[in-house]
């Protein structure tokens, strides 16, 4: 970094402070108690302005640059346009010390020696708050949100926007240390406000919003006067008493001096959005610099390694793009990048970085060597083992241990310095000299070998990759190239600022220079491309090119060099420039000039690159018959020309090569019969008669049958261009063929179909069957090529077909283990049979693998499909006995699922009421023999804990009583044993409320019912929910002898008007000053008026069920929603059930016919997404 004075002047008076307009083209300076308007471009003082009777000590610009504000020890605040009018005064009880403008609002923060006022364009009035000491500074965070002030006494206060403090700093040396300057970082990347702060106790600190420090304090040795940061603050500007401006890094790391004065600096500030800084003097000079910042940089191969921010350095692999960064905490001077070695030279020490492993594309970096001493140099080079310093003529070798090996004094200054590799310890340099010498230095020898000497000097040297050329650089941008072992120079090339060889081609280097890219191949004219700043590497089709502070890698087609090689028939020297990168038509481009060159190697070398198998074969034949002999290359010529399509070219040279008879037969292979004739001429009709003989012949040729296809099928010989067409597998033209036959002509279709199915064209053949009407045949094509979906259709259309169909679909649903859709298969194409053998194994399999779930599932299909087989009236009886049976097993083993799953697995997935019901409803029914696979044994366990968890504690003893009298598995011995015990200890009596009750009679049963799941008292059947196992409210009733279901339905369906109960109910009271009306709620709900009702409280006599029997005017008298109906397929008759509390709702699934409560059945469907029992989908659109 340095810093150019760009213009100087000087006013009467101390410079205490100044602003810049945010666009940057003026500057106001606070100078005397006038305010000092310049033009930062030149220096020209543009006005002076006089508003204030005393010092002016600030000065702030407004953001959006309107107006700015001055500060004076008058006491006074003025408000100054951007046209340099004054518009508004206000005064403070002190000298104004500092102001500020808030970035976002435009709030105008103005502090005195006692106070600080908030001034804003809309406030009429300036709010002022008192300070507990003098403030001295003050700045706003980027949000406007909060004000930092600087006091005298060491505090910072940060305030709202209201003036109420938020935060309060105070500084270790109290009212010793002054706050003086204080600046908030402007960066939008920061995730927190960071408050620099510049202090009198010689100290500069960092502080978060929230008053914590960040980092330590940084000393300063001098008495800082003000601080500011760069626009994007990455950098920070402190002057003081040291009279001078120094560059801090936003961390506080000192980066260098920007300018040395005569007297204290008073203030300095940053061009907006520039690099241009502003210094202002005790004494009343103004200096205007321009800070430069160059590139320190390193490059080795594929990797760049650059300063970044003054204290980083980012290694950047250029093929992958990689980058790291390595933070040094101290200013960055040189860089150097060898292999896998790193050199950064810092103030005080150079530290040497290795690469973790030998990976090529490894990126991580560690410490190796640390050389702690101050070096002085102007280039440093780093190799596998030492370290090289450059100052002016003096190279010096160093280990990394910092100990001096060698040292070269050269004849005139060193200009260009490069590693240029060698085995470790023993690397070669090429170093290039102001006196135009180039000489080449081993890093173990003493002595410099001179390569050449030139008149200009040196600005930049590469070495070609086999070590012959050199290419060098002069001081008048001229490229020149010199072959190293004759010291001859081979040409030489004008406007070039950088030259590098091709790491992967010899004879190819790259020079950038005016704006261009210019690449050379061997001696061959330049091609240039536009191209901004300077090539450093060239490697393949990759060019590195630096431009400004940023390193890119070009990708760059060889395409021009490789063209030039091929115009002077240099074909394999085109093949290695083709191998850096070239397009695939480049590639196609070499290899058909190789070969028409006959160059062979190389055209299947570029054919194989873009996989032309074609040409490949071509050749291939050619080197053959070259090894049997052959030596025209008039022939191999002509072989290639016809290749290409040139077919008149190849002819001229078959005749040339007294091979007539090959171009006539390329012509009669190509059909090209005119293009023959004219060949031929007039010269010999037997030749010419011969010609015509192989045109007719043409059409039965097997090696090209299409055009004999056409000929038979306008002869009308369709059998044999059928047959041609289907040996050559040509379906298109097959189908082409059927498509144009009459669908009388049976035989020549048949042979279609024939072929399609052969050929695998199964849509082809079923349009040619449909076309002939062969239905039979068009299914068996779509069972042979299970096309099921077509099949089904079909049959849908002629049920006649169903059996061809099903049944094959059902025997293929088996073979691949979708049982289950075959026996679906098996009922719909009417093969009763079939269809339940294979449910009665899957129900066996089921119960024997212990998925009761799928049991109850398979029983209760084996169940409907007895009841669709009891329509026959043969049948009818005993398939009736079957559906029961099944439709019970089905009850038992759904229930049982859940027992099972409780016992054997280690959570359960049901609530304790649903067991305890679930084991009381199989109880009941396993009164005579258990079915296959379910256990009493768990079923009692169920039930004994399930008891003692509800209060059953009766029926658990009982439970664990019967227990006892059966065989106990070992896992359970010890629980069983235990639970016997402790239920003793239980009262002997059950909770009432799980006694269940029936809602015909109203009769409490007992919780193990010796009659099973009936009432003990009017016997009636319980109805049980098929997910809870409550008893459901629901009563079944029968319709009398000579009611029809359809007579029955449309009776409830009458929704006769029923008396309504609260008629009658009203009772007017009369009292001296009001009249009020009231409701008797005495009488019974469902009240005596319920036909229905009465049914039920009909008293029974004996141990007979006595069913509940309606007739016409019950059914009229009942609602439609209070009845549910199984509307059983016949032979059945439909079920009817009454529900007793209407407002409790149940749901009844419409295919299986089993009751939930409508709540636990919306639960299920939506875990299932189908009926829990019968898995009928919600979306199944045949119920």
């Amino acid at each position: 970094m340095r810093a150019v004075l760009t213009w100087r002047d000087k006013a009467e008076q101390c410079i205490y402070d100044l602003a810049f307009k945010p666009d940057g083209t003026q500057l106001i300076l606070a100078a005397g108690n006038r305010l000092l308007v310049y033009d930062t471009s030149d220096g020209t003082l543009l006005q002076p302005l006089k508003g204030h009777k005393d010092t002016v000590y600030c000065v702030a610009y407004a953001k959006d640059g309107k107006r700015f504000a001055s500060g004076s020890a008058d006491k006074s605040v003025i408000i100054w346009t951007s046209k340099l009018e004054g518009i508004l005064k206000y005064t403070h009880n002190d000298s104004i010390q500092c102001v500020s403008y808030n970035p976002v609002t435009h709030q105008l923060a103005s502090c005195s020696s006692s106070d600080f006022g908030l001034w804003s364009p809309e406030q009429k009035s300036v709010s002022k708050h008192k300070s507990s000491s003098k403030v001295t500074c003050c700045s706003w965070t980027n949000d406007g949100q909060y004000l930092a002030l600087g006091m005298f006494n060491g505090v910072i206060s940060i305030r709202n926007k209201n003036g109420e403090e938020k935060v309060k700093i105070e500084r270790p040396g109290g009212s010793l240390s002054p706050i003086w300057s204080i600046s908030w970082n402007p960066s939008r990347e920061e995730h927190n406000d960071i408050l620099a702060i510049a202090d009198w106790g010689q100290k500069l600190s960092f502080y978060q919003l929230s008053g914590k420090q960040i980092g330590k304090d940084r000393p300063l040795n001098f008495d800082p006067c003000c601080i500011s940061y760069f626009t994007k603050g990455e950098y920070i500007l402190l002057g003081g008493s040291d009279k001078q401006v120094s560059l801090f890094t936003k961390d506080g790391v000192r980066l260098g001096t920007v300018g040395e004065q005569n007297s204290w600096v008073w203030t300095c500030k940053v061009k907006p959005d520039s690099n241009y800084v502003v210094v202002g003097c005790q004494d009343g000079t103004i200096s205007f610099y321009q800070l430069i910042f160059s590139t320190v940089h390193g490059l080795y191969k594929d990797r760049y390694a650059y300063r970044d921010s003054m204290t980083d350095v980012i290694v950047q692999h250029l093929i992958t793009e990689q980058k790291v960064r390595i933070k040094c905490k101290e200013l960055v001077k040189k860089i150097a990048i060898y292999k896998n070695r790193l050199a950064i030279q810092l103030p005080e020490k150079i530290l040497i970085y290795e690469l973790y492993s030998d990976d090529s594309s490894d990126m991580h970096y560690r410490v190796k060597e640390k050389m702690v001493k101050k070096f002085e140099c102007n280039l440093l080079v780093v190799c596998a083992d030492h370290i090289i310093l450059c100052q002016e003529k003096r190279l010096q070798c160093l280990s990394f241990s910092g100990v001096k090996e060698r040292e070269w004094q050269m004849e005139s200054l060193i200009r260009y310095i490069k590693v240029i590799g060698g085995p470790p310890g023993r690397e070669g340099l090429l170093v290039g000299l102001k006196n135009g010498q180039i000489l080449k230095i081993f890093v173990d020898n003493l002595f410099a070998i001179v390569l050449l000497k030139q008149a200009t000097a040196v600005r930049c040297l590469d070495m070609s990759a086999s070590r012959n050329k050199l290419a060098v650089v002069d001081e008048n941008d001229t490229c020149l190239v010199y072959d190293i072992h004759t010291k001859e120079l081979l040409f030489q090339e004008p406007n070039a600022n950088s030259v590098a060889w091709n790491t992967q081609c010899e004879d190819m280097l790259c020079f950038s220079g005016g704006g261009y890219l210019n690449i050379k191949a061997s001696t061959f004219p330049v091609h240039q491309q536009k191209l901004q700043g300077f090539v450093v590497g060239y490697n393949g089709s990759k060019i590195f090119c630096l431009h400004v502070f940023s390193m890119s890698a070009v990708e760059v087609p060889q395409s021009a060099p490789m063209y030039q090689y091929l115009d002077r028939k240099m074909f394999r020297e085109a093949y290695q420039i083709a191998c850096l990168g070239v397009t695939d038509t480049d590639w196609r481009e070499l290899a058909m000039e190789a070969l028409e060159g006959l160059e062979f190697e190389t055209a299947k070398k570029a054919f194989t690159r873009v996989q032309d198998l074609r040409y490949l074969e071509l050749i291939n034949s050619i080197e053959e018959r070259k090894k049997r002999g052959e030596t025209n290359n008039d022939l191999f010529l002509a072989d290639v020309f016809a290749y290409q399509g040139k077919f008149h070219e190849a002819a001229k040279l078959y005749k040339r090569s007294g091979r007539g008879n090959l171009a006539l037969d390329m012509y009669t292979d190509l059909r090209m019969f005119e293009n023959a004739k004219d060949f031929l001429g007039s010269e010999d009709p037997k030749e010419t008669k011969m010609l015509i003989t192989k045109q007719a012949d043409w059409a039965r040729n097997i090696n090209e049958p299409k055009a004999a296809v056409e000929m038979y099928v306008s002869a009308g010989e369709h059998a044999k261009a059928i047959e041609i067409c289907g040996d050559h597998g040509w379906v298109d033209t097959l189908i082409d063929i059927a498509r144009k036959l009459d669908k009388a002509e049976r035989e020549p279709l048949l042979m279609c179909a024939h072929y399609f199915q052969k050929l695998e064209s199964p849509g082809y053949a079923a349009e040619t069957y449909l076309k002939i009407g062969d239905l039979k045949a068009l299914a068996q094509l779509h069972v042979e090529t299970q096309r099921w979906d077509e099949a089904f259709a079909l049959g849908e259309k002629h049920p006649e077909l169903k059996d061809d169909i099903y049944v094959p679909y059902a025997q293929w649903l088996a073979e691949n283990d979708q049982f289950e859709e075959a026996q679906k298969a098996f009922h719909k194409a009417g093969r009763q049979g079939e269809a339940v053998r294979v449910l009665e194994q899957l129900t066996h399999n089921a119960v024997a693998e212990s998925r009761f779930n799928d049991a109850a599932y398979y029983y209760w299909m084996l169940s409907m499909q007895c009841l669709d087989i009891a329509q026959d009236p043969v049948q009818k009886d005993v398939m009736l006995g079957k559906f029961h049976h099944f439709q019970h097993l089905a009850e038992l083993y759904h229930g049982y699922h859940a027992v099972h799953r409780y016992t054997e697995e280690p959570f359960s997935f049901h609530l304790p009421e649903t067991l305890f019901n679930i084991s009381r409803f199989l109880l009941h029914s396993l009164t005579k023999d258990t079915p296959l696979g379910i256990s009493k044994f768990k079923t009692l366990l169920t039930l004994a804990k399930q008891s003692k968890a509800l209060g059953a504690y009766k029926l658990a003893r009982h439970a664990y009583d019967q227990l006892q009298g059966l065989h106990i598995p070992s896992k359970f011995q010890k629980s069983i044993e235990l639970g016997s015990l402790t239920i003793r200890s239980k009262p002997f009596q059950d909770s009432e409320d799980l006694v269940p009750l029936c809602y015909r009679c109203s009769t409490n049963n007992p919780l193990l019912n010796n009659l099973g799941n009936v009432c003990i008292n009017c016997r009636q059947p319980f109805i049980f929910s098929a997910s809870s196992y409550e008893v459901l409210h629901l009563v079944q009733f029968y319709l009398e002898d000579g009611i029809t279901d359809e007579e029955a339905v449309a009776l409830i369906d009458l929704e006769a008007p029923r008396h309504n109960r609260r008629e009658g109910k009203w009772q007017e009271v009369v009292s001296n000053n009001s009249q009020t009306l009231r409701l008797d709620e005495t009488m019974d709900p469902m009240g005596d008026d319920d036909p229905f009702t009465a049914k039920l409280s009909f008293e029974q006599g004996g141990s007979e069920f006595v069913p509940v029997v309606v007739s016409r005017s019950v059914l009229r008298s009942m609602s439609r929603r209070d009845i549910l109906i199984k509307r059983w397929p016949p032979p059945l008759k439909w079920q009817y059930f009454r529900s007793l509390l209407p407002d409790a709702s149940i749901t009844m699934c419409p295919s299986c016919f089993q009751m939930f409560h409508s709540e636990d059945y919306e639960l299920l469907v939506l875990q299932h997404t189908c009926c829990p029992y019968c898995r009928r989908r919600m979306d199944d659109p045949s119920l």
